[in-house]
């Protein structure tokens, strides 16, 4: 029963663990995107003056100033002027198409040339990436000259392909570490499933795989998690081989991790531990391993 609720923390624990990676993901997606659009957003401006400015060329004044650029909602802006100017439709098409060809989330979008006073529209076509979708009228006849405001409105892209790409790449590195972390668990469930509710008889030594005690001489003796996990693989085969590589996979390759000198470290501790029962101790195969042996 207890093994089964460590198995359930253990699985929460790398379910927290894989969420908290997904979440730091998206945010940095977020950020990402945030700080790509704010900059294509200002070099849209940049172009949206240019834009006005070379209507104010072609209408032949050299002098007055291109206003402040108004963004009247996320992704509608105006262009306003200083003082009246006059437009050829065609070359207005023509100026606005080849200057925001540069704009990259500028796929398609709609420009109505509007008058001062009422508001009302002067002028107006569409644009589309797909050129059978333009709609363009009128563009022989030269607008007279007054005051006017230019509105362009841009269709929404949503996430930036390039961003979107980002995150989706992504994606496959998760599910890497979700695979190790699932692994890793497997692996601990399955021994403590089968084995750590067992107590075991070496020698005269009790080992409480559950409690993670170990009694001798009726001393109890508490272990670490790690140092009852490795005991418990030399009690399976006692008096056994156990090559170091198997121990370094099954008690430290699952977590992610391998040490070689960690193996040591945990093995000089457990020794420590035993060291009080002469009839059990943990020897170097060299070349091979390590083995418990239990003297009878």
């Amino acid at each position: 029963m207890a093994g089964n609720k460590n198995s359930r923390s253990s699985q929460r624990k790398y379910l927290f663990v894989l969420m908290l990676l997904l979440f730091i993901s998206v945010i940095c997606v977020a950020f990402s995107m945030s700080d790509s659009n704010s900059f294509d957003i200002s070099r849209r401006e940049v172009l949206l003056r240019k834009i006005g400015h070379e209507l104010l060329l072609q209408s032949g004044d050299r002098t007055s100033r291109v206003l402040p650029i108004k963004r009247i909602e996320e992704n509608e802006y105006q262009i306003r002027f200083e003082n009246e100017l006059t437009f050829q439709p065609d070359s207005m098409v023509n100026t606005t198409q080849r200057l925001l060809a540069r704009d990259v989330l500028a796929n398609d979008y709609i420009v109505n040339v509007l008058n001062c006073g009422d508001a009302s529209v002067a002028y107006g076509f569409a644009i589309s990436r797909n050129e059978k979708d333009d709609i363009v009228a009128c563009n022989g006849r030269k607008q007279p000259k007054a005051c006017y405001m230019i509105n362009i409105k841009f269709q929404s892209r949503g996430i930036n392909p390039a961003m979107g790409g980002y995150l989706l790449g992504s994606l496959p590195l998760l599910a890497f570490v979700g695979f190790i972390f699932f692994r890793s668990g497997k692996a601990q469930r399955a021994l403590s499933t089968n084995h750590s509710d067992k107590i075991f008889t070496l020698g005269s030594v009790l080992f409480n795989a559950q409690e993670r005690q170990l009694t001798i001489n009726n001393e109890t003796i508490d272990l670490t998690g790690t140092e009852s996990r490795l005991l418990l693989i030399f009690a399976l085969t006692p008096n056994q081989i156990i090559e170091r590589s198997r121990l370094q996979k099954e008690i430290w390759e699952d977590e992610g991790i391998i040490v070689g000198r960690s193996l040591d470290m945990f093995i000089s501790k457990l020794r420590k531990k035993l060291e009080l029962e002469q009839s059990i101790k943990i020897v170097v195969i060299r070349g091979k391993g390590y083995k418990l042996e239990i003297s009878s």
